[in-house]
């Protein structure tokens, strides 16, 4: 059995599914976090799955996963092309990081296609809609199992 796999999200990501469904699709994170529970419950692995639209909790929650998680997947949002503290935190974070994004932000404006998170993540995925948090979740748990 693995860690508690720490799923973060950022700002606006509270309106997945509501807020344009024809670049980001119509699940919810609600939907998000439930099927991460069926997979979370098959491989024998904890997930803790947050939101919030302040940088300031984001950073917490990755202090308070150096404590007892043995992963993070996270969805920065636009903290993605912004955020030092955000890279910062997660470069203090010993275990594997995940980046995700549900739309392809390298087929987006160019603003979008620099990550300050992808410098630190182990792995990242993107454009596959809601789709690749489950994917995230899977990687995330082959890594956490190969280092154990």
């Amino acid at each position: 059995m693995t860690g508690k796999i720490y799923i973060l999200n950022g700002p606006n990501m509270n309106l997945l599914g509501k807020r344009q469904p024809e670049l980001y699709g119509s699940k919810t994170l609600t939907d998000v976090e439930k099927a991460c529970s069926l997979i979370a419950q098959a491989e024998g692995c904890t997930i803790d799955l947050r939101q919030s639209n302040s940088e300031a909790d984001l950073i917490d929650w990755i202090h308070e996963a150096r404590i007892d998680g043995s992963g993070i997947v996270i969805n920065p949002a636009a903290y993605s092309h912004t955020s030092i503290a955000i890279m910062d935190a997660l470069i203090a974070f010993e275990g594997p990081v995940i980046e995700v994004h549900v739309s392809n932000i390298h087929r987006r404006e160019d603003f979008r296609h620099k990550s300050l998170i992808s410098r630190v993540a182990k792995g990242i995925v993107c454009g596959f809609g809601a789709e690749g948090y489950l994917i995230s979740l899977q990687a995330m748990n082959k890594f956490i199992k190969n280092e154990n």
